[in-house]
């Protein structure tokens, strides 16, 4: 295995100021707590301790802006409330822990007092990562953090990926929920296992050489248990979110409100050592402030990582295609480390599925999977069907390693009406075609939970919402978003909880014959691309793109630093056996890895050694054939390239 040199921090950057945490119930060693809470719509403020019991009642001192705190020998696990003029109790904004749901009292956790092995730890580069996309819940049958670890060697070890980005973990309503609804930020979920649970997960992930990613919603909180209205003015009705209000990052008291979000991702980053935070949906996120909170949450976050000695990313998701989200700030930008790339992905889909409904309209050719691959976004500002007007930057300046692609992800499997995975809409050989295209790629590589063998339970959209006016409206949106469509009757109700247990993973099926092969496939594909000095590099400036005259045929070479090494990526997008000539790149190729291969569940087909040149034959293409090639003689000569 390759295995790039860990960056440590310089002197001068241990000389940087190193965050600590102020906002909610903070536990010092010398045996206090401070609570301290923004509540400018109050003119008194109590925290009431032990409020199912003794209900002791401390007045909280105004500290300015807004703040109101107070110091107390309040322990660890004790419960308490805020009750401000109008006498109702609320629970802490900046809860470290919900014991007893979202309308319940906070419970006081002491972070500090976590065990942690993991002081040698310092993150991994962004070019190293192999993400591995989960939804707590339903990963395993216990659907807790404790119950991912023992699957943490298969996952490392076995499978090879090097990053596990967890769905949202933050305390929602109920104990169903895709997370994206949480209304207590700085609250890991109980059901989960709540604090304790979740700093054991990240402390076993670092031990096994596994970065954690965390997926933070910054765009909006959900609807139920959210109690911040009574405290300040955190929304605005300036703007709107397809999910509700918009949070308040740019009007009358919005600077305690980015305080609030800004001390969250630094929160997580440190008291929890995750290594790269994913927000979610920033195109719902307005602000129109000198520096975006998206600049200032990335930089912040990166300060704290120097001064931590450890790398910390900031992954953004946009539908956008907005280049300044990863573009240094020192040019314009928001300086963020990447972005999830859509674009890949629906050109990657429709290609091997044909669908062409909603924003998949925009898309369907192989050269916008080209297009994907030379530039990252497809649509760079020419006209979108779907959206009716033109869209997105280029981006091609960017590296690759600010993009991250994928075949399947939450988004693009569960909001599917039911809930299929790719598995179930392509045949095996289009499904390895997929695999081979997203791990050999120069960009960062997601792979969703069980794709990597090929798992047949669907990702459903579930909740479990205690306010049942919320739930039948749930109920009936998810019924309105899909009454366009044949199987708007096979509507799964997000409410049941059959709609949970179907899609928890059979992780017992990788080692059915069947789905074996794909997941050995999956392993080689992984190995082969850490290992390989042609495929490691996030680099698009060694990369060239053929076309096979009018054949659904694309193919890729890469080429390492040194330019001696060098892969041949060959892919069909053909369903039927096709034959092509390619005239470059020129050289001698000899195989690597090929979809067909006996172990991975095909015949064996496709070329084998070949030369590329002048006189050279035909190759004869299986139906959606991937293979990888390395070269063994020629030249680096160019030829017509797909620029």
């Amino acid at each position: 295995m390759h295995n790039r040199k860990v960056v440590r921090a310089s002197n001068k950057e241990k000389n940087i100021k190193r965050w600590v945490p102020e906002i909610g119930a903070v536990v010092f060693k010398k045996g206090f707590t401070r609570f301290k809470v923004w509540a400018p719509l109050a003119d008194k403020v109590y925290v009431c301790l032990d409020p199912y019991g003794r209900r002791k009642m401390i007045a909280m001192e105004p500290t300015g802006k807004g703040y109101f705190a107070v110091e107390n020998d309040a322990s660890p696990g004790d419960l308490y409330v805020y009750v401000l003029d109008d006498a109702a109790e609320r629970p802490d904004p900046a809860s470290r822990s919900q014991p007893h749901g979202v309308h319940a009292p906070s419970r006081i956790v002491d972070t500090g007092s976590f065990s942690w092995s993991d002081t040698e730890w310092k993150g991994l580069p962004l070019e190293d990562l192999i993400i591995y996309e989960l939804h707590t819940g339903t990963f395993t049958p216990a659907g807790t953090f404790q119950g991912i670890i023992p699957y943490l060697p298969y996952l490392s070890r076995d499978l090879g990926v090097t990053a596990l980005e967890l769905m949202p973990v933050s305390q929602f309503p109920g104990e169903r929920n895709w997370g994206y609804d949480g209304t207590y930020l700085y609250a890991p979920h109980e059901a989960y296992g709540g604090p304790e649970g979740l700093a054991a997960l990240v402390d076993a992930c670092h031990a096994h050489g596994l970065a954690v990613i965390l997926d933070l919603v910054y765009n909006h909180l959900g609807p139920e248990g959210n109690y911040l209205w009574g405290f300040g003015p955190y929304f605005t009705d300036r703007y709107r979110t397809p999910w509700g209000p918009a949070i308040n990052y740019d009007g009358p008291g919005s600077d305690e409100v980015r305080r609030f979000i800004v001390e969250n991702a630094l929160y997580w980053a440190t008291e929890y050592h995750i290594d790269g935070l994913r927000l979610d949906a920033v195109h719902g996120i307005f602000d129109s402030s000198p520096i975006h909170i998206l600049r200032e949450i990335g930089e912040t976050v990166h300060r704290q990582g120097q001064a931590l000695g450890r790398q910390i990313h900031v992954i953004a998701e946009s539908d956008l295609n907005d280049v300044r989200l990863i573009r240094p700030a020192s040019k314009g930008g928001f300086g963020l480390d990447a972005q999830w790339s859509d674009d890949f992905h629906h050109s990657l889909h429709t290609l091997l599925t044909g669908e062409k409904e909603g924003y998949y309209q925009d898309f369907g050719s192989l050269d916008d999977m080209a297009v994907a691959f030379r530039d990252g976004f497809v649509y760079h500002g020419q006209f979108s069907r779907f959206r009716n007007r033109c869209h997105g930057t280029s981006s091609r300046t960017r590296p690759g390693r600010q993009f991250v692609v994928s075949s399947q992800t939450h988004d693009q499997v569960g909001n599917r009406a039911r809930g299929e995975r790719l598995s179930a809409l392509v045949p095996p050989e289009a499904l390895k075609l997929a695999a081979g295209l997203v791990l050999t790629a120069p960009f960062i590589p997601l792979l969703f939970m069980g794709e990597e063998y090929a798992e047949t339970a669907p990702f459903l959209y579930f909740t479990s919402f205690e306010d049942q006016k919320l739930a039948e409206a749930v109920r009936k949106g998810r019924r309105k978003e899909f009454e366009s469509f044949r199987w708007k009757d096979e509507i799964p109700d997000p409410q049941e909880p059959s709609t949970f247990y179907r899609s928890k993973l059979n992780l017992s099926l990788r080692n059915r014959p069947d789905h074996r092969v794909i997941l050995e496939y999956y392993k080689r594909l992984i190995r082969l691309r850490r290992s390989h000095s042609a495929l490691i590099e996030c680099d698009r400036s060694r990369m060239r793109l053929f076309r096979c005259g009018s054949e659904p045929v694309l193919i890729l070479e890469r080429r390492d630093r040194s330019e001696t090494s060098r892969c041949l990526i060959i892919a069909s997008f053909s369903p039927e056996p096709v034959t092509v000539k390619p005239s470059a790149p020129a050289g001698s190729w000899r195989p690597l890895l090929s979809s067909y291969q006996r172990e991975f569940g095909s015949p064996p087909s496709g070329p084998e050694k070949f030369t590329i040149g002048y006189g050279n034959g035909p190759l004869s293409l299986p139906p959606y054939f991937f293979g990888v090639y390395e070269g063994t003689s020629g030249t680096n000569e160019d030829h017509t390239t797909m620029e």
